[in-house]
């Protein structure tokens, strides 16, 4: 039973770092910093809670040790990870950080004139 537990644990553990490094390529090789956050938002979350499981999994099985802080900090990370790098493509998009020429829309470009149009004509 102990063996099979090391093997998931094994698994999980060079899943989570398999899944860090492609996320690592990817922040190196995609063009612009809105396709750069995405890869390391994903890769951060899904990568970081994979280690964090197999760490949780092998103190479960191999030392029956049920750790509530290791299952905290996948929560934080699962919760904080997406939200860090939504807000940080959207500070950049706010500051005018332009879209890979690449890029086949822009959703956004219509509301952030119409936005930018309204404080302009406002009085405040």
């Amino acid at each position: 039973m102990i063996e099979t537990a090391k093997v998931v644990v094994a698994v999980f553990i060079l899943l989570g770092a398999l899944i860090c490094l492609i996320a690592s390529f990817g922040v190196l090789r995609l063009p612009d910093v809105f396709t750069r956050a995405h890869a390391a938002s994903k890769g951060s979350t899904l990568g970081v809670n994979m280690i964090l499981l197999g760490v949780f999994f092998y103190l479960w099985f191999v030392t029956g040790e049920l750790s509530a802080k290791i299952l905290l900090g996948i929560l934080f990370i699962f919760i904080t990870s997406p939200i860090g790098g939504h807000l940080i493509c959207r500070a950049a998009y706010n500051s005018g950080v332009k879209l890979d020429e690449r890029s086949v829309q822009d959703d956004y470009n219509g509301i952030r004139n119409f936005v930018i149009k309204r404080k302009e004509d406002s009085y405040l």
